[in-house]
């Protein structure tokens, strides 16, 4: 039998020897279960993405009829946006078919999608700050090792949920103005699209061909090697950029104080409800000097996208005005559900942004005709800088643009 110490100070104490082997227990299987995935356990992305985006129940297959429908009025689009957009030469979407498809599909094709970003983003947030010393601040260092521990599951429980909810209301590929990867298919929600008609009382063919000519013209732009690669090049720069912070959430809850338990669980519940903080995101000065020139690029390729859709729109519709306004409205007016992933990509459009783009391409044509947006078409270099977006006359002016030369 083994000896007792006779000094009560030293002998173990049953509650400590109790709980020190269950939490020892319970964290050592939480590391088996968390561990080994990379950064983001994607599992729990697809599993939260397929359950937000479709309500949790199964979802019916696309109307045979609808699809039909689609790919009937697709041809037409396509044949319009070929020859409307100066980019024909340049970027086939001869060949390009609508593919409709679900929420819960164009979720999971999305994840796929954009994979290598937020691969990006949990990796910079992943990295372990020097400044933790965790022998000067043993809480300090266990809160920032749960959270590294914890970082995979709640990445993907993070992304898998933004991912879902944008699902719910995306019309098709680019709600989200971002490349994707080359192919000759274009997502469509055929059910969002009737039920944004149905919901603004427009007419569902006119909104389905709008909304083919819009995902066919950014399909080109984007298929424009020097626009997907300057866009996905300071997007993975900003994403990289994030500075993480592991006792970010730790700091929060020390700070509570309140003598009423009804605003404590309220704060703890804002707290616990804020994902940007849940992640340790932390916005580092290269994101500040980041945004300008990514703000600039997203605005005039929105206002580029904008444009062509409202000249060839106008050719097939006649007058698309309120679809157009509808949908732009609709875009800028996003909600929670897509101003969070937005913000970490960066990609977060606003009105402004929206307004000075249209402006830039008006200020163009007004001082050299459609054909003066053709340096767009040609190289990054050609790309207007911060200043020559709000003075396209200084930007005609550096690329020495006179009359068709």
């Amino acid at each position: 039998m083994a000896d007792t110490p006779d000094n009560p100070d030293e002998r173990p104490d049953p509650f400590s020897s109790m709980f020190g082997g269950m939490f020892g227990g319970m964290f050592g299987d939480m590391m088996k279960m968390f561990g080994g995935h990379g950064p983001i356990h994607w599992d729990t992305a697809r599993q939260i993405a397929m359950m937000t985006s479709t309500g949790g129940t199964p979802e019916s297959n696309v109307d045979p009829r609808t699809r039909i429908d689609f790919e009937n009025l697709a041809r037409i689009a396509a044949m319009h946006v070929q020859a409307g957009t100066g980019i024909g030469d340049r970027v086939d979407v001869g060949e390009v078919r609508p593919e409709l498809v679900t929420p819960g599909q164009w979720a999971q094709r999305t994840l796929d999608d954009y994979r290598p970003l937020f691969t990006d983003l949990a990796t910079a947030l992943g990295a372990k700050p020097s400044d933790v010393d965790g022998d000067s601040d043993p809480m300090g260092a266990m809160f920032a090792n749960l959270t590294s521990m914890l970082a995979p599951m709640t990445m993907g429980m993070t992304v898998g949920s933004m991912v879902g909810l944008i699902a719910k209301r995306s019309l098709g590929m680019y709600d989200l103005p971002l490349p994707r990867p080359s192919g000759s298919r274009l997502l469509l929600l055929g059910d969002n699209i009737d039920a944004f008609a149905r919901e603004w009382e427009l007419a569902v063919d006119d909104v389905r061909m709008w909304t083919l000519v819009r995902e066919l013209v950014t399909h080109q732009i984007h298929g424009l090697t020097h626009i997907s690669d300057t866009v996905n090049s300071l997007v993975r720069a900003h994403v990289a950029a994030f500075e993480p912070n592991p006792t970010a959430l730790s700091d929060r809850l020390a700070g509570l104080e309140s003598s009423d338990p009804s605003d404590m669980m309220e704060s703890l519940q804002r707290i616990l409800g804020d994902p940007e903080l849940l992640l340790g995101a932390v916005r580092s000065p290269a994101q500040d000097r980041l945004r300008p020139r990514l703000d600039t690029i997203l605005s005039v390729v929105i206002g580029w996208s904008d444009h062509m859709t409202d000249v060839i729109g106008a050719r097939i519709l006649g007058s698309p005005s309120r679809i157009a306004e509808a949908a732009r409205r609709r875009r800028v007016d996003g909600g929670d559900e897509t101003s969070f992933v937005e913000r970490l990509l960066g990609v977060h459009v606003k009105r402004s942004q929206v307004d000075a783009g249209r402006a830039f391409v008006s200020g163009v044509i007004e001082r050299g005709g459609e054909d003066a947006l053709s340096p767009l078409y040609r190289s990054a270099d050609d790309l207007p800088t911060p200043a020559e977006l709000e003075a396209p006359g200084l930007w005609l002016a550096r690329i020495e643009y006179v009359n068709g030369d």
